[in-house]
């Protein structure tokens, strides 16, 4: 019932910025909550912030004061500002969206590199 596509992913240097977009599409006035998750080989999948529809956001203690999490519910779309980066913050990127009475639906992933 919805269908995710991310980008914005890439090779930035520490320190760098990148802006992750995910797009949805389909039954996206049902959204009600937009999420970005990460994950690297042999790692459980991380949630890094979340967006809901009343206005309440989360973010992993990691990335409080460097990402920001930014949604359109009505267009489908959320973004995630990563600043000052780390190579720590290297990892697969995912675009999660809840919508309501279908479930979680998830993006292909974008892939981040953070490197000298």
């Amino acid at each position: 019932q919805v269908r995710l596509v991310e980008f914005g992913g890439g090779l930035v240097q520490p320190g760098g910025s990148l802006r992750l977009t995910c797009v949805a599409s389909g039954s996206v006035n049902s959204i009600t909550v937009m999420d970005w998750y990460r994950q690297t080989p042999g790692e459980q999948r991380e949630l890094v912030a979340s967006a809901r529809f009343d206005g309440y956001i989360q973010y992993t203690d990691s990335v409080k004061g460097r990402f920001t999490i930014s949604r359109d519910f009505a267009k489908g779309m959320a973004y995630l500002q990563m600043n000052s980066l780390k190579s720590d913050d290297t990892a697969v990127y995912y675009c999660k969206a809840f919508v309501h009475g279908h479930g979680d639906y998830w993006g292909q992933g974008t892939q981040v590199t953070v490197s000298s």
